[in-house]
């Protein structure tokens, strides 16, 4: 159990048998009135966001949630197997759970999984990964930096916008929250 002054963002709280993510906070003391906080909660399975305020030293429930070092192995079905590099122990987690962080997995990389009672509840990447260009349009003569973007494949066959003198072959670096091009690595 904590109080709401102890809120801080990535905490993980229990409302009502479902686990939110504190997304941001804010206390607030206005001049008429007692102290309040202000927050925005992601809910973690569904990924939904709301805005819910909290009468300033109210007690809240919060949830123990581990998060760990796991290595992604491969692919089974539609879920994704990884092992923990404490361990060597795998973990099933369902593609839902994964969400978009799978356009970015390679093999044996590694990533943090956040478990809940051995549940497994998101899969956190870097905020940048390089990945190889499987495929692009080969650039013309006189394409230039400032120019514009065309489309290409990674190798985990997820497409980003890339500028037109990148080629096939090339290591890229992407951020991996919204999948768009940093630059070559």
């Amino acid at each position: 159990m904590a109080t709401t002054n102890d809120l801080r963002n990535g905490l993980v709280l229990n409302l009502d048998g479902q686990l939110w993510t504190v997304v941001e906070f804010q206390h607030v003391k206005p001049g008429k009135g007692g102290a309040f906080v202000r927050t925005k909660l992601k809910n973690v399975l569904s990924g939904k966001v709301v805005d819910k305020t909290f009468n300033a030293g109210v007690r809240v429930d919060t949830a123990n949630v581990d998060r760990r070092e796991m290595q992604y192995l491969y692919r089974d079905g539609s879920d994704f197997v990884f092992m923990d590099l404490s361990s060597y122990e795998q973990i099933h987690v369902t593609e839902a759970t994964v969400g978009d962080a799978a356009h970015f997995l390679l093999e044996s990389q590694t990533a943090i999984v956040g478990l809940h009672d051995g549940v497994p509840l998101f899969v956190e990447l870097p905020a940048a990964v390089v990945l190889t260009i499987e495929y692009t349009e080969p650039g013309l003569q006189g394409d230039r930096s400032t120019g514009g973007t065309k489309p290409a494949r990674l190798e985990t066959s997820y497409e980003i916008a890339v500028p037109l003198f990148v080629t096939a072959g090339e290591k890229v670096k992407v951020d991996t929250r919204d999948g768009s091009y940093l630059g070559r690595a």
